[in-house]
């Protein structure tokens, strides 16, 4: 099964109260409180995909979506030495 990667956060501003759990539950600080003390994403690359911001939100404001992260190249054989 290959691993889950981000694709993107989904915010729900107008559910949003700024209470700013979701902010202090990330582990990477990839969330901020914006101006109008609401959650958006400051460093989306600095995300593990948790979901642990998803989970604690109490109004359901943030959604987590994943992607399938690519595969990894798998290594060449080595090339035999010739006689």
């Amino acid at each position: 099964m290959p691993a889950s990667r981000l694709k993107e956060h989904v915010i729900e501003r107008n559910w949003c109260k700024g209470c700013g759990i979701c902010v202090h539950f990330c582990p990477k600080d990839v969330l901020v409180l914006d101006g109008e003390d609401k959650v958006m994403v400051a460093h989306p690359k600095d995300c593990i995909a948790c979901k642990m911001c998803e989970l604690r939100c109490p109004d359901l404001a943030i959604e987590v979506v994943l992607g399938e992260a690519k595969p990894k190249p798998k290594p060449k054989p080595a090339a035999k030495a010739g006689p």
